[in-house]
């Protein structure tokens, strides 16, 4: 193994350096784990690095859950008390994770670590709050900006704690009532926070409005445009991109390039092109260790990013029109302009490691 696979809790399954085996890949699927990253010869000196350490993912994976849970045990909206108390602490939570993104010289990797369906809400918020702050930067938001774009990051699914949980987490298609009532999720989250002392107004309208989309085809409302906030056309290319990447009850997650291209063919009709254009740019789409396919039948490993060309990074070539190479190069697709990315192997196996 070349990092650690660890659960929910930042226990670890299996150690850094530990051989794989077969018992060992049966039962990561038997825990929905979709991917690890493995140390071999071809993969020698790849560095994998993750974009916020894991010790703050689950601190503050923690803090959401922890949040959202007093929330719900409050029934809100009666406990403000509890809310602004719980506000305060989402804004510690914002400022680490923010430090951490903006001190991190990489581009955000889109592969996070695994986790199980019970905790989506928490980890999808997370996920969308890390998306999101780097959207925000890249359009030069101001520290303030920042902050309260973040607070409405992490918070715009808070009002599906008033959801039954039975309808959030059914595993086949929601009835229209059923979907009508998830749909309600903005109303109680703009409910909720509207209420509150602490945070801005326009965090309560993160929440009430990252359904909407440009050309009104959105909800709850309907909005189209210039009506939509800015900071609400961030979220929902932050929270559609995450949902289309992670592992749901209902369907397996997406490749992150496979999930670009949707939200590409909704650019100036569903979504901001200027967002997608700033999270393509800080996002990597391709991360290291993805093995990718070109137009010339080349195979390769991705090693590093082009900050600014997330869909042209630098691969070290194994393969050539079907034939693994002795002596891997390294090749920039930057300066290849000839040469793109037309698909993945997320199944490669070299010949030389088969059994004969």
């Amino acid at each position: 193994m070349a990092t650690t696979v660890n659960n929910v809790r930042g226990q670890a399954l299996i150690q850094q350096n530990v051989a794989i085996t077969e018992r060992m890949i049966y039962r990561l699927r038997e825990l929905n784990i979709q991917y690890v990253y493995i140390e071999d010869a071809l993969s020698n000196g790849i560095k994998v690095t993750q974009s916020v350490p894991s010790k703050v993912r689950q601190e503050a994976v923690a803090g959401i859950e922890g949040v959202f849970s007093r929330i719900n045990e409050a029934k809100m909206p009666q406990n403000l008390v509890v809310l602004e108390d719980s506000a305060k602490q989402l804004k510690q939570i914002i400022n680490v994770v923010l430090r951490e993104v903006k001190e991190n010289d990489e581009l955000l990797t889109v592969l996070t670590d695994v986790f199980t369906y019970d905790s989506y809400v928490f980890h999808h918020s997370f996920n969308v709050t890390l998306y999101t702050l780097s959207i925000g930067i890249e359009l030069n938001l101001s520290s303030k900006q920042l902050e309260d774009l973040g607070i409405g990051a992490i918070l715009h699914d808070v009002g599906k704690m008033l959801i039954a949980e039975e309808i959030l987490m059914k595993p086949g298609k929601l009835t229209e009532e059923e979907f009508v009532e998830v749909k309600r999720h903005t109303e109680h989250g703009f409910d909720i926070l509207r209420k509150l002392q602490s945070v801005s107004l326009m965090v309560a309208h993160c929440a009430y409005q990252h359904h909407e989309r440009l050309d009104g085809s959105g909800y709850p409302r309907g909005l189209k445009g210039e009506d939509i906030h800015p900071f609400a056309k961030i979220i929902a290319v932050a929270d559609v991109f995450d949902a289309m990447t992670s592992n749901r009850v209902y369907r397996k997650a997406m490749l992150p390039h496979e999930a670009l291209e949707i939200l590409y063919a909704g650019s100036g009709s569903l979504f901001d092109k200027n967002v997608i254009e700033a999270f393509r740019r800080s996002v990597a789409i391709y991360p290291n260790g993805m093995v990718v396919e070109l137009n010339d039948g080349i195979k390769g490993i991705v090693t590093g990013q082009n900050k600014g060309l997330t869909d042209r990074p630098v691969i070290r070539v194994i393969e050539e029109k079907g034939k693994e190479l002795y002596s891997p190069y390294e090749l920039d697709l930057r300066t290849e302009l000839d040469r793109v990315i037309i698909g993945f192997d997320a199944d490669y196996e070299p010949e030389s490691s088969k059994i004969k």
